[in-house]
């Protein structure tokens, strides 16, 4: 009998399947084309309750609207052939480029090429954009070699300009807005990266090829397909409903965001306190994604310029409601409650003070907070600066009629951290827990953390014993979801909340789970917060041969 020949092993192309969080999963890949290969298929034919495809060098991060909807995700991706070359439609956008960049010299003696031969790599070769991230509008393209593979600044900058063209480690990129940044900066255009007037707001996009011109003038961009601008979406009909007289602290129009953007660089974003706005749009009569305001610790006041209902909801806080005559003075005060509805007639002002628990307050309107959607959304993101900017005094804000039939809803109850104790909030470990020895796990879980002022929209800045990672060098960038917990190398965790960015280059030690998120965005500066693990009934089911190739 003849021997049986032995095919060779080869290195499995999905190495490993984490959970980031009880809705997400970070799936490992052995290859920037498995990375391309998967994104491309999950793009092309979505999954049931499947939100955002992140790629990045050497990952894929994969969100979903519930915990069974993650688990059949997982078991698809387990079963798809990341061997197949991704199909993607492409476009070839040439971009022109004033090559006089800050590092130019640097790159030029990093690569041994001279100032010339680092333009004429640069131009000589196509790129490919390989996926996006850090900002909207934000691509890395991969060359066709390794000409200009450049180590990033030991010192990043920290204001980079809108359309300095660089490079970094494998990729080039263009940033699309003033940004900090730490790539070595090699030139300049003036292409618009990013623009909601476009049908696609970003000039590049994963898939998409890109040639580089060197110019001496002014440069410009071309992109060899129409582009025809998006018209403005219509307007249901609304009026003028409520002007801003005093915005607080921070006061923004929020609704539940703008989900399946994160392949773009775009965040969610939408209400930190996402139950209490559903409480204040139903306690209206609203649609539970019908955009309302956020206002942070107090200080808004409102006047009704026809007649309103209205809800505040979230932090527990005092509501005054006067009316006055035509010499301005107060004629009329009552104190309507939280959490049920109450009407604001034309010429009375509302104002919210500052709370007595809680941070957020929650104002919906009945018929809901109109104006100019951004990527079907009306919320505010305040790092990107998609959305309406936060508001003013003097702002009027335009409301839309009510839907026919709807009805007001009964008083409801908006569940608070108690801050006289530290609040609990259940986490899964990982993905990146193996950064960190069973010594720091136990360090992150025991302690109570505080809250710091520096916290924001974006994530909320933790102090206690600091944590120490466990292996040296960085991680490369890659997804990261609502609820992660970063540990900067300071050791400091960073919890990210609507507003984070889309890539992080730091380890995520856990990941607040979904349904304690709410609890986070109610906590202010100096409240005390512990993190314990979820039970295994609340981690992700998917099953655990899809963690590990």
């Amino acid at each position: 009998m003849a021997a049986t020949q032995q095919r060779p092993a080869t290195a499995p192309v999905l190495t490993a399947i984490k959970p980031a969080g009880d809705r997400a999963i970070l799936v490992e890949l052995s290859s920037l084309d498995a990375v391309l290969s998967l994104q491309a298929q999950l793009m092309a034919h979505p999954r049931p309750g499947q939100i955002d495809v992140i790629a990045a060098a050497g990952t894929v991060l994969i969100t979903a609207d519930s915990p069974h909807a993650l688990q059949e995700l997982a078991a698809h991706v387990r079963g798809l052939d990341l061997d197949a070359p991704a199909e993607a439609d492409s476009t070839l956008v040439t971009i022109e480029v004033v090559y006089d960049g800050d590092d130019l010299d640097e790159a030029a003696a990093l690569t041994g090429l001279g100032r010339e031969g680092v333009v004429a790599a640069h131009t000589g070769q196509l790129w490919t954009a390989a996926f996006a991230g850090f900002a909207p509008g934000f691509a890395y393209l991969t060359g066709e070699n390794s000409t200009l593979d450049v180590p990033r600044r030991r010192s990043p900058r920290t204001a980079v300009p809108a359309g300095a063209v660089a490079l970094g480690g494998q990729y080039s990129a263009i940033y699309p807005r003033q940004s900090p940044g730490g790539w070595q900066l090699i030139g300049r255009t003036d292409a618009a990266l990013w623009d909601l007037e476009r049908e696609n707001p970003a000039l590049i996009r994963p898939g998409d090829t890109v040639r580089f011109a060197a110019v001496r003038a002014q440069a410009t961009v071309r992109r060899h397909t129409e582009t025809a601008a998006s018209a403005e979406a219509h307007e249901e009909h609304a009026s003028a409903g409520l002007a801003v007289r005093k915005p607080g602290l921070q006061a923004t129009i929020q609704d539940l965001g703008r989900p399946g953007y994160a392949a773009l660089g775009v965040s969610s974003s939408g209400a930190m306190d996402r139950g209490a706005l559903r409480r204040a749009n139903r306690l209206v009569g609203n649609p539970e994604d019908a955009a309302g305001i956020e206002t942070l610790f107090g200080g808004l006041e409102l006047e009704a310029l026809t007649d309103q209902v209205i809800a505040v909801t979230g932090a527990s806080a005092p509501l005054e409601v006067t009316s006055s005559n035509d010499a301005q003075t107060t004629t009329a005060v009552r104190h309507p409650a939280c959490d049920a509805p109450f009407a604001l007639l034309a010429g009375e002002r509302l104002t919210v003070g500052a709370p007595s628990a809680g941070l957020r307050s929650y104002l919906g309107v009945r018929g809901g907070v109109a104006g100019p959607a951004a990527l079907g959304s009306r919320s505010t993101d305040t790092m990107s600066g998609i959305g309406p900017e936060p508001l003013t005094a003097g702002t009027i804000l335009p409301v839309h009629a009510a839907k026919p039939g709807s009805v007001v809803g009964n008083p409801e109850i908006s569940p608070l951290p108690d801050h006289g104790h530290a609040t609990e909030l259940r986490v899964v470990p990982g993905p990146r827990q193996d950064w960190f020895n069973d010594e720091t796990l136990q360090s992150f879980l025991s302690q109570e953390w505080t809250v710091t002022p520096k916290s924001n929209r974006i994530g909320l800045r933790l102090d206690g014993q600091g944590l120490t990672r466990s292996k040296e060098g960085e991680l490369a960038s890659e997804g990261t979801v609502r609820g992660a917990v970063q540990v900067p190398p300071e050791g400091q965790p960073v919890l990210f909340l609507s507003d984070h960015p889309v890539t992080g280059g730091y380890p995520v030690i856990a990941v607040v789970v979904h349904a304690d998120l709410d609890k986070a965005a109610q906590l202010p500066p100096g409240a005390a917060v512990r993190f314990t693990a979820a039970s295994p009934a609340e981690q992700p089911e998917t099953p655990k041969e899809s963690f590990h190739a």
